[in-house]
């Protein structure tokens, strides 16, 4: 339902049940409890802070009263187990989804998966057995995996062998718990020299390993600026998607900020009868509450396809 409909009907209403129509000025949109979303966005924490307030526990219950269903956090395997606890009380009380975490130590500067070597194959295997700990925890189905910096002594199909190695290993310890790790190329400009870099190739990983437990997570902003043409790679890649993450380029604020039409991206999505989660890895345009009443607003237009 377009915005301005939908608060048409809100001030129809009010004055049907002799509610002065002026009343509604004084109220700010997120003053509101909004209704819900087509697809189910995972904001992050600090995404609304200023709003909500610094507690996590707060955050959490701001997001579920402006209608988001899911959450994800990069750094939810670093916090203490008791706020892991609370954390997933909450969601479970406020029938929140949880979304993806960093399952491992990423190696942004020197090839570890990619090398071969037994020592950083055995690190990566401990850590996704830590995981599966932290994502029964908290209810969670998926965790992200980065496969780290190319070897580049080492011709990239030794290094793909190298990699597909590990993760079938890894899939192997998450199969039995139903757990999902998800790929995440990431783009050549902000993360120069890593592996995984175009949706093609994780394509092409996801397949050779050949597990429900290994997919692909799609961050429609990486994409964009590694290989642009999302509609079609995302439909190419379809059947080894499970996750989408989300940020407008350039500057990786929300939608509306920069050259995708989210829109239509979103539209599409949802015509392929994803169920599944969209992360909010991005930043806010604007600072502080203007910034995330902003963030509200980008999302209820950016979802508004139907």
């Amino acid at each position: 339902m377009k915005r301005r409909k939908f608060l048409g009907q809100v001030i129809t209403a009010g004055a049907t049940m002799g509610i002065a129509p002026q009343l509604f000025a004084k109220f700010k949109p997120t003053e509101f409890i909004q209704p819900g979303f087509n697809l189910h966005y995972a904001p992050h924490l600090g995404m609304f802070q200023h709003l909500a307030g610094e507690d996590p526990i707060d955050q959490l219950n701001f997001m579920a009263d402006q209608g988001f269903r899911a959450f994800e956090d990069n750094d939810l395997k670093n916090r203490s187990t008791s706020l892991q606890n609370k954390m997933a009380d909450t969601m479970v009380k406020r029938e929140i989804t949880m979304g993806v975490f960093v399952a491992h130590k990423i190696y942004w500067d020197e090839p570890n998966l990619a090398s071969g070597d037994q020592n950083l194959r055995e690190e990566f295997l401990a850590q996704i057995k830590e995981s599966v700990e932290v994502a029964k925890r908290v209810n969670a189905k998926w965790m992200t995996v980065v496969p780290g910096h190319k070897d580049l002594r080492q011709h990239i199909k030794y290094q793909t062998a190298h990699v597909i190695e590990s993760l079938k290993m890894a899939s192997e310890i998450l199969e039995p718990h139903g757990l999902t790790m998800v790929l995440e190329p990431l783009n050549f400009r902000d993360h120069p020299g890593l592996f995984l870099s175009e949706s093609p190739q994780a394509y092409e990983i996801c397949k050779a390993v050949s597990s429900p437990s290994c997919k692909i997570l799609f961050d429609i902003y990486h994409q964009q600026v590694t290989e642009g043409n999302l509609i079609p790679n995302i439909e190419s890649s379809w059947d080894e998607i499970a996750y989408f993450q989300i940020g407008d380029n350039p500057g990786r604020k929300e939608p509306t900020t920069g050259e995708i039409n989210y829109n239509n991206v979103f539209k599409f999505i949802h015509s392929k009868g994803y169920k599944g989660l969209l992360g909010m890895e991005h930043g806010n345009h604007l600072s502080g509450k203007e910034g995330e009443e902003a963030v509200l607003k980008a999302y209820r237009s950016a979802d508004d396809f139907i």
